[in-house]
């Protein structure tokens, strides 16, 4: 998993509440387990004019124009900002696949559902939860310049805006010390990959029968 330390990315404002998973990844695209190729899926029935289908080469598709991910001062955006309960709906790992495979590294919204919230820590994205006249401030000042950045520390919990406001936000010790680190679930474990084997091996002394029956 990509480490998450401090990042300075170009702000796409998606205005819109409730924004849930499928419309995120719609259904008909979760045939695969890899993490790798919904990007060019993310927001389908938002981006473009006809329905997308596994597999499709997404390249000439017809483009809706107006969506804020086609225009193109938004493109090569790494920060998404949304409104209140961004990633409702039903529970899919497929939501930040594809977001990352898009290359966003953070979400900002007034909330979000908590199993999208916790799906993003475990899969290198980080939700930052701001109260909604701070959101109202980014969408004002997003919308209103071209080419706006904002810097997020995640060691410091501060956003950074490009006048030099910044933003406190707040992330569990646990979850900050696994991003900054890039660890997820397979990472964390292996960091007692050792002692693991370790215990495999004095186990397998104390009770030999146990191995001696599995072929």
């Amino acid at each position: 998993m990509k480490a998450f330390t401090v990042h300075t990315g170009l702000v796409a404002p998606l205005d819109r509440a409730n924004v849930d998973t499928d419309m995120i990844i719609p259904k008909q695209f979760l045939k695969s387990i890899k993490r790798s190729g919904f990007g060019p899926n993310l927001f389908d029935e938002l981006r473009y004019q006809d329905e997308g289908q596994p597999g499709q080469d997404c390249s000439g598709r017809p483009l809706n124009k107006e969506f804020v991910l086609n225009q193109s001062r938004y493109q090569g955006a790494s920060v998404l900002l949304a409104r209140k309960n961004f990633g409702c709906g039903s529970s899919r790992e497929h939501a930040p696949w594809a977001l990352d495979d898009f290359g966003f590294r953070c979400v900002i919204a007034p909330s979000f559902a908590d199993i999208f919230f916790n799906n993003c820590f475990k899969n290198g994205i980080l939700p930052i939860t701001l109260n909604e006249e701070q959101v109202d401030q980014l969408f004002s000042e997003a919308v209103g310049q071209e080419g706006y950045q904002l810097t997020v520390d995640l060691e410091k919990e501060v956003l950074i805006t490009p006048s030099g406001d910044e933003f406190n936000f707040s992330i569990d010790d646990f979850r900050r010390h696994c991003l900054v680190n890039g660890l997820d679930d397979i990472g964390l474990t292996l960091q007692n990959a050792e002692a693991i084997k370790t215990f495999e091996k004095g186990h397998k002394a104390s009770s030999p029968w146990l191995f001696d029956a599995v072929q």
